[in-house]
C-alpha cells in the first residue's frame, strides 16, 4: 500500500479527520509532528519527529526515513507543514509546490507584494516595522483600514481602525501579542512587523479547491452571510453552496486562480478569501492548505468522500472527480464572548435537536482558559447543519447557538 507522510502539528484540529480519511483509504500513514513522542521507538514506521521550520532539516530527516520505508505524498494541514511538505516533497521528487510559493503564501506582507506585481485585485497595503512611531504611521494612511501580524492565522491580530487613535491603539495592541514568547519564536522577524491594509467593505466568501498543474478545481463556495466589519474579524457562519449569482462565482474562481498563480501554486488543496463589493472581487488572503478549524466536516463528495479524502487521493495521484454532495450545508464556528475560564456548556441537547441540525462539537476543554480575539486563536467549538436549502441551514445554525449557553468565569 502506498505511504502518506502526513505533516500533523500536535495542536491542530485536524488529525483525526486525516487519520480516519487514511484509513478509509486504506493506505499507510506516518504521522510527523514537531514534538517527539514517546511511542515514536515503538512505531518508527508510523510516526516521525520533524522541526517544521527547519526545512532543511526535516528534508535531510523524511528523505532518511523514506529510504527505509518508501513515501508515495507528503500532505502539510497549515501554513507551516505546507512549506516543509513542499521542501520534503521537492527532496523526494513527488509532485509539490514551489518552497517559495508556499512560504508567500503563509506570509501576507510577501503574498501582497507578488498579488501586487503580478496585478491582482487586493487591497492597497504598506509594511511597516514595528519599532516605527505607530502616530506617524497613522498619519500616513488612509482610514479606515486593517492592521495585522503578516503570519499568524484565523483573523489573530487582525484589527480595523477607523481614525489615527484607534489606530495607535490598535498597533500597540498588536505589537504586545506579538513580543509574546510564543509568537515571538514562531514569527521570528515577521514579528517584527505589522502590515497596515485598506478596508474593503462588502460581502466576504471562501472558497475550496485544488490545484492541478496551477489549474483551478473548485471544490466548495461558501458564503459568510454575518458581516465582516470589524473591529476584530472573528469568522462564524460559512454556508454552501453559495446564492451569488453563477457570473459572480465565476469571477470569485478566476480571481483565486490567479491570485494562486501570481504566487506561484500549482499543487494541492488553496483556501482563498475574497470581499465582493460593486467595484469588483477583491483578494483578501489565499493559503497553499485546506479551510481550517474542523470546517472541513460541512463537505462531502461523491459517494460521501470527505475533504481529507480527496486532499489525500489527489496527493497520491489519485484521480476523482466528485461532486460535493446536493443538500446545502454549513458550519458555524462558536466565537468566544470573553475571556475567562470556561466551566461548563449548557444547552448541548436542545442545540443537536434542531432540526437541520447535523452535529454540535465544543472543542474547548471545560476547566481550561479561553481567549477571545484578536489575541485568541482558538473556538468554543463548531454547529454543522445539513438542509435542503442555503437559508435552512443558516438557520439551523443560528438557532442552535442560541440554545447553547457558555458558563465562563
Amino acid at each position: 500500500m502506498p505511504r502518506v507522510l502526513l505533516l500533523l502539528p500536535t495542536t491542530s484540529y485536524r488529525i483525526p479527520d486525516f487519520l480516519a480519511a487514511a484509513e478509509k483509504l486504506g493506505v499507510e500513514v506516518t504521522v510527523a509532528s514537531e514534538e517527539p513522542s514517546t511511542m515514536e521507538r515503538l512505531n518508527p514506521a508510523g510516526l516521525l519527529t520533524l522541526d517544521f521550520g527547519d526545512l532543511e532539516g526535516s528534508a535531510d530527516r523524511a528523505a532518511g526515513f523514506a529510504g527505509r520505508h518508501p513515501v508515495a505524498a507528503v500532505v502539510g494541514v497549515d501554513e507551516r507543514t505546507a512549506v516543509a511538505a513542499a521542501a520534503i516533497s521537492g527532496r523526494l521528487g513527488l509532485p509539490h509546490n514551489p518552497v517559495e510559493a508556499a512560504r508567500a503564501a503563509g506570509n501576507k506582507a510577501r503574498m501582497r507584494e507578488l498579488l501586487a506585481r503580478a496585478g491582482a485585485p487586493q487591497p492597497g497595503f504598506r509594511l511597516h516595522a514595528i519599532d516605527e512611531d505607530p502616530a506617524t504611521a497613522a498619519g500616513a494612511t488612509a482610514f479606515p483600514c486593517v492592521l495585522k501580524p503578516t503570519f499568524l492565522a484565523a483573523s489573530r491580530g487582525v484589527i480595523r481602525a477607523n481614525d489615527p487613535a484607534e489606530f495607535v491603539a490598535a498597533w500597540r495592541r498588536i505589537a504586545r501579542l506579538l513580543d509574546e514568547a510564543e509568537v515571538a519564536a514562531r514569527g521570528g522577524a515577521a514579528a517584527r512587523e505589522i502590515l497596515v491594509e485598506r478596508f474593503v467593505p462588502g460581502m466576504e466568501v471562501a472558497l475550496e479547491g485544488l490545484l492541478d498543474a496551477g489549474r483551478l478545481r473548485v471544490l466548495a463556495l461558501f458564503d459568510k452571510p454575518d458581516p465582516l466589519s470589524g473591529p476584530y474579524f472573528e469568522e462564524t457562519i460559512y454556508v454552501t453552496p453559495s446564492r451569488l449569482p453563477e457570473d459572480v462565482q465565476a469571477r470569485v474562481a478566476e480571481v483565486a486562480e490567479a491570485g494562486a498563480r501570481a504566487l506561484g501554486l500549482v499543487h494541492g488543496p488553496v483556501h482563498a478569501e475574497m470581499r465582493l463589493n460593486d467595484d469588483g472581487v477583491f483578494l483578501i488572503e489565499i493559503a497553499a492548505r485546506s479551510i481550517g478549524g474542523l470546517c472541513a466536516r460541512t463537505l462531502r463528495f461523491g459517494t460521501d468522500l470527505s475533504l481529507e479524502e480527496l486532499i489525500l487521493r489527489h496527493a497520491l495521484g489519485q484521480v476523482t472527480i466528485a461532486q460535493r454532495e446536493r443538500l446545502a450545508a454549513g458550519v458555524m464556528m462558536i466565537p468566544i464572548p470573553k475571556a475567562g475560564v470556561l466551566e461548563e456548556v449548557r444547552g448541548l441537547d436542545a442545540a443537536r435537536a434542531i432540526p437541520d441540525v447535523a452535529d454540535v462539537t465544543i472543542s474547548a476543554a471545560c476547566g481550561r482558559p479561553i481567549v477571545p480575539l484578536p489575541e485568541g486563536d482558538r473556538y468554543l467549538g463548531f454547529v454543522f447543519s445539513r438542509a435542503e436549502t442555503p437559508a435552512r441551514a443558516e438557520a439551523a445554525l443560528r438557532e442552535a447557538h442560541a440554545r447553547l449557553e457558555f458558563v465562563i468565569r
